[in-house]
């Protein structure tokens, strides 16, 4: 051993790379472990130092084996030796073929390392195919406790994708199903589809399912389903009629709908309509961060849950006034770039953690940039024109998270405040805007592999304080100031054809207001008016072409900017409390 410490000295090689090779040539080594009639000669004290398992076994005080072999019964060669490979260099090749039967070995010689390893792989293949599988195998393992909850979290966030392609699904117990279709993180874009897997379900083996329906159905909240589909799918769908349980189910469930006299048919569960009407947890919320309001900036943090169809006041504590700034949303963060504070126009930028909710400083931009236009594309923040306290900039920079650096690229062919930017298929695309003496009809696109910004066709309006939102295929620029008045108007961009065309007007005109597509719906939250500030807020479905009144604000504010939160463990933190939230009838849902 001394030969070999000062050959470690020397030549710079750990004392695991040493031992790891003394064990291949067989030096020093005191046990042979056999697996599956292989024979590994091995270190005890590597062993030991890999896991409590062996260091109990080994132990003088444990040990009835002889003192030279130890047989593992039941235990591949292959897997053997990966665990063995792991326990001296402290990493190992995982595969789709080798991970589970991996896991279970690492489980059961308590190697954490080796279990946490397998469990990142799977955590990465997560698919709508295997996330039940994957949490129905870590159900026997209290070391994958993390796993199988990000797994039960993956089939609620993707529960419409899983019933689609995953033939698990139907392996499920009635508990498992249970469980699944009661929780308020079940991502389901109506309830309808609730009730359909559950008949999917009982279809598989109908003759023993076919009885927990009444168990089953209690979880489907048939109060948020349209009354169409009620009457004509589940209060006549032939299981749920031939079940007498069913009965007083349905007769809530129509108390709840159509709020008939509550005096028919028996008294009311005030504690089944409420968890009939109960709405799902949203997988996306809208924030509405800052803004101008009361003649000064604000720090007021809204959240909009559509589902429950509320704003909540998520305000922080440490949370700073900013008004005219923008915001960004990679990961778990949220960024707020830029801004103004009636004081200070900063270059200053912060990153909200969404799940420990607290506010941190990272690297500040180049420029100060008030009236800023933010846009994410692969990874990456564009920080893009605005006004510094003295003059309208065409200048541009971009944020990589990953080292936390700020470079400046390529400038725009026109100077551009109070524009508004987004993202469509690789391109960064800014509209309108403030020279400092006039509001822009112009456009451009910015393509990161060619660090190059063009001029693309003109709008048809002139819009500064403009929301810019990709919607689908098409570039949306909505409201603003043309230089008289605030509009009402917006249009469309066609990357393809490099042609705007009308599109349907908001409601009420605005200008610096906030954006955001949530739920396949474009919504334009809060700005000016023309007059005042407002708290109002409108949404627009491409599919219909028209624009809804949405539920508005606490605060009335401008200058605010929008982002999308989604996927977050801790979703229900910028949620409504769904026990203070009733759906006041079924059109509610759709």
């Amino acid at each position: 051993w001394y030969k070999l410490l000062r050959f470690t000295r020397f030549t710079g090689l750990t004392a695991f790379n040493v031992f790891d090779e003394a064990r291949s040539l067989g030096e020093h080594t005191d046990l042979i472990i056999r697996a599956n009639d292989r024979e590994f000669q091995v270190h005890k004290i590597i062993l030991c130092g890999c896991s409590p398992y062996f260091r109990v076994l080994f132990s003088s005080n444990w040990t009835r084996i002889p003192e030279q072999f130890y047989d593992i019964p039941g235990m591949s060669r292959n897997i053997m030796s990966l665990i063995i490979q792991y326990a001296y260099t402290g990493s190992v090749f995982i595969t789709e073929e080798n991970v589970l039967e991996l896991l279970v070995a690492a489980d059961q010689f308590l190697v954490s390392g080796l279990v946490d390893a397998c469990c990142q792989f799977l955590e990465s293949r997560f698919c709508p195919e295997n996330c039940i599988g994957i949490c129905m195998f870590t159900e026997d393992f209290h070391s994958c406790s993390k796993l199988r909850h990000k797994a039960k979290l993956y089939i609620l966030q993707h529960f419409e994708e899983v019933l689609q392609v995953s033939e698990e699904f139907l392996e499920l117990s009635v508990e498992q199903l249970e469980e699944i279709i009661d929780k308020d993180e079940l991502n389901v874009k109506q309830e309808e589809v609730v009730f359909e897997a559950v008949l999917h379900w009982i279809d598989h083996a109908p003759e023993s399912r076919r009885k927990h329906i009444a168990m089953l159905l209690p979880k489907v909240r048939m109060g948020l389903m349209t009354s169409d589909y009620f009457i004509n799918n589940v209060k006549s769908n032939a299981l749920v009629m031939e079940n007498e349980a069913c009965m007083p189910l349905i007769i809530n469930a129509m108390k709840a709908l159509f709020e008939f006299d509550m005096d028919l048919h028996g008294p009311i569960s005030l504690e089944l309509i409420h968890q009939l009407t109960r709405p799902r947890l949203p997988s996306a919320i809208l924030l509405a961060i800052g803004g101008w309001s009361n003649g000064s900036p604000s720090n007021v943090i809204e959240a909009y849950d559509a589902n429950a169809g509320r704003w909540v006041n998520v305000t922080l504590e440490d949370e700073r006034p900013r008004a005219y700034h923008g915001t960004a949303v990679l990961h778990e963060f949220v960024y707020s770039v830029g801004g103004y504070d009636s004081v200070e126009y900063f270059n200053s930028v912060r990153k909200l953690n969404l799940i420990t909710q607290t506010w941190h400083e990272v690297a500040p931009m180049y420029e100060r940039r008030c009236y800023v236009s933010v846009a994410v594309l692969d990874g990456f923040i564009y920080a893009i024109g605005g006004f510094d306290g003295h003059v309208r900039l065409k200048s541009t920079e971009r944020y990589d998270p990953d080292t936390n650096q700020w470079t400046l690229t390529t400038s725009m062919n026109e100077r551009r405040s109070d524009a508004s930017a987004t993202s469509l298929q690789g391109r960064v695309y800014i509209c309108g805007g403030f020279t400092g003496t006039e509001c822009l009809f112009s456009a451009e696109s910015f393509n990161p592999d060619t660090n190059q910004w063009t001029l693309i066709a003109p709008m048809r309006s002139r819009r500064s304080g403009v929301g810019v939102i990709a919607y689908g295929d098409l570039v949306y620029a909505v409201g603003g100031f043309d230089g008289a008045s605030r509009l009402r108007s917006a249009e469309t961009y066609n990357p393809l054809t490099n042609i705007w065309c009308d599109t349907a007007s908001m409601y009420n005109p605005r200008s610096n207001f906030g954006i955001e597509v949530v739920d396949d719906q474009l919504f334009a939250v809060g700005g000016f008016n023309g007059f005042s500030t407002t708290s109002d807020a409108e949404c627009y479905d491409k599919k219909t072409n028209e624009w809804f009144d949405a539920n508005e604000m606490a605060v009335f504010r401008s200058a605010l900017n929008c982002c999308v939160i989604s996927g977050l463990p801790n979703m229900a933190q910028y949620a409504a409390q769904r026990d203070a939230v009733q759906i006041q009838d079924g059109s509610d849902s759709e």
